[in-house]
């Protein structure tokens, strides 16, 4: 798969799973001391589980003005009394974040990971962390595979908390981690130059391409793609005193066709065989004719099929890639190994930009 890893050899290191008596004596006070007020920060599926369990007191949303959700309160987290016992039902983006927020303000609290593993209770399955759990030990040698390859200790550490939490469950491996999403996709090592040919694959607003003018304000040309048009729209408006910008109403893909898409709130839209609109796909090679650079993507799972839609550019180009690998639970070691299969000339960097299982980007660089 990588060549590259004959010459070093050391292989990604799963722990024992550690036990924290402190997480099961909160969750049998959380179930059992009712004198106590008993609350769930957050209101989504997870949150839902835990209420129609235990009978809790009511909910913290800080970003709402609705005042009640399954017939309970809506409370500020500043308006819950200090002696109250809190479950984090923060789950994918910014769980510890979340959760030190909780302790900082002076609360017994637990994470929902957490709360699953000591409670007993028969709460929802985070389908993400299963299906990782049962793709690590289907694939672990691909895993240590990837490792070895990496290109420095940072990569290395990154895998080794991402996969250690995944097969664990233990928010403690994303600990170190930052929502850092103001640099996601241009580390140092990407060493931008004047004439840069840029896509951005899943452009949304627009932010991301504002963010690539700022570190390479002479580039040659911007290549935009964003299927959802009220983006597109966004993105016209936020880029319209730039020049050499084309936008691309439609998704990447292997070859040209129609698909359903899901039109989500934000960045949350994504191809769907249930969506509720449908959308032009194209593949890369079929539309731009220039030597490519640099290609960003963060398409929402579908990068697999895009890459193969850019593969001509790859192979003639070898451009700089930053590719999300957080969509699948297997993008961590399917999409270096479909890209080294094109060509094995790149160096991998891996990083991460949250505290949970969103924003892990994969960078390859070309060896000189």
């Amino acid at each position: 798969m990588f060549k590259k890893s004959i010459e070093r050899v050391k292989l990604l290191e799963i722990y024992p799973e550690k036990k924290y008596t402190d997480a099961a004596e909160f969750c049998k006070l959380f179930l059992h001391e009712k004198a106590r007020p008993r609350y769930v920060l957050g209101r989504n599926e997870y949150a839902v589980s835990i209420a129609r369990n235990v009978d809790i007191n009511g909910f913290i949303d800080d970003f709402t003005r609705e005042t009640e959700f399954l017939g309970k309160p809506i409370l500020k987290m500043t308006e819950i009394p200090k002696e109250s016992m809190v479950v984090s039902a923060v789950i994918f983006v910014v769980p510890l974040t979340a959760l030190i927020k909780l302790q900082n303000h002076g609360f017994a609290c637990l994470d929902y990971f957490n709360f699953c593993k000591y409670s007993g209770v028969a709460l929802k399955e985070i389908d993400f962390l299963r299906e990782s759990r049962e793709d690590i030990e289907r694939n672990l040698h691909k895993y240590e595979r990837l490792y070895d390859r990496l290109e420095d200790k940072d990569s290395k550490d990154v895998l080794s908390k991402l996969i250690n939490f995944r097969a664990s469950s233990d928010l403690n491996y994303m600990r170190g981690f930052e929502n850092a999403q103001d640099r996601q996709y241009f580390e140092d090592f990407l060493e931008l130059k004047p004439g840069e040919v840029f896509i951005d694959a899943g452009g949304f607003d627009g932010q991301t391409t504002i963010e690539f003018i700022k570190r390479c304000p002479e580039y040659k040309t911007i290549y935009i793609f964003e299927p959802a048009s009220k983006n597109v729209a966004l993105a016209r408006n936020n880029l319209s005193s730039y020049n050499n910008i084309y936008l691309y109403t439609m998704g990447l893909a292997e070859n040209k066709k129609t698909l359903k898409f899901s039109s989500g709130e934000g960045s949350a839209s994504k191809l769907s065989a249930t969506g509720d609109v449908e959308i032009e796909v194209d593949a890369i090679d079929n539309l731009i004719n220039e030597s490519i650079s640099f290609i960003k993507m963060d398409i929402e799972g579908a990068e697999e099929n895009a890459l193969q839609g850019a593969r001509a550019h790859i192979l003639k180009d070898h451009p700089k890639l930053a590719i999300c690998c957080y969509h699948k639970v297997a993008d961590l070691w399917m999409i270096p190994q479909q890209i080294m299969a094109m060509r094995d000339d790149y160096s991998i960097y891996l990083r991460h930009y949250t505290d949970g299982f969103h924003e892990t980007v994969m960078y390859f660089i070309p060896d000189t």
